[in-house]
């Protein structure tokens, strides 16, 4: 039986721009805390950029800042606590900070990728694979999505697994269950 031709067009699933990532600049790291639904997150960059958002522990037991950071909400931190506090209550749906995640190659390109994840949509570790030229590399993808240092802001808890199932969150599947249903309302 001949196949007959079908008059469409498969495209790629419609992506936001990506977030282009700095370089950390030198000097004392500088931090602050933030209460939010999923618990108290801690927050952390060079003055200039966010390089970190530290999540609780899966137990739920709260992560503490080296006594070399110094702790202060001015700049992009204060940018950060305000915007977080607007996307925890509904009203904010794409961050709009200066990021510095310290990382390989490989994890800020992951990372970018996550950045291009609508917010309220998600995709597979195998599809972020695919765009990123690597198909054959959905573990990679999932290794460098558990080491995001900016959880949140850079959406890791958008990454799902290909059967459509929530898989391993560093901060743990209740928050990333939370984080999703916000995003979805």
């Amino acid at each position: 039986m001949d196949m007959l031709p079908l008059d469409i067009e498969v495209t790629a699933p419609a992506r936001a721009a990506a977030v282009v990532f700095r370089d950390p600049v030198p000097g004392p790291t500088r931090f602050t805390t933030v209460d939010s639904p999923v618990g108290e997150l801690t927050l952390y960059g060079d003055g200039e950029a966010l390089g970190g958002l530290l999540t609780p522990a899966k137990d739920g037991t709260g992560r503490h800042a080296p006594a070399d950071w110094v702790r202060g909400e001015t700049g992009v931190l204060a940018d950060a606590v305000a915007q977080l506090r607007a996307y925890f209550a509904g009203e904010l749906t794409e961050f709009d900070l200066p990021l510095a995640p310290a990382g390989t190659e490989w994890q800020r390109r992951v990372w970018t990728a996550l950045t291009t994840i609508p917010h309220g949509e998600t995709a597979s570790y195998g599809e972020l694979a695919r765009e990123l030229g690597r198909p054959t590399a959905s573990r990679a993808v999932g290794m460098a999505n558990g080491r995001n240092p900016i959880s949140i802001v850079v959406p890791c808890h958008r990454v799902i697994g290909a059967d459509g199932t929530l898989t391993g969150y560093a901060g743990g599947l209740e928050r990333k269950r939370f984080l999703l249903s916000l995003e979805s309302r």
